[in-house]
């Protein structure tokens, strides 16, 4: 565990029935691990990509030409 989730306890309300702590134990055992599936696949891309108004601009115009000065 990281440790926000060891600073933080985790509070489970049974609100029908009456689980035993070995089921209580294979719900958390199972819940945390989807999670930690879907944090670890939950990765932002950190390729940079050229933005569709940067690709379209790109032969509008030629470069200035700072040589002449400006008229």
């Amino acid at each position: 565990m990281t440790e926000s989730a060891e600073s933080h306890p985790v509070t489970i309300d049974v609100r029908s029935g009456n689980p035993t702590a070995e089921e209580l134990a294979a719900l958390i055992a199972v819940v945390s691990e989807a999670y930690a599936r879907e944090a670890a696949d939950a990765v932002a891309d950190d390729s940079q990509r050229r933005s569709a108004w940067s690709l379209t601009q790109r032969g509008l115009r030629q470069p200035l030409q700072r040589e002449f000065g400006w008229r």
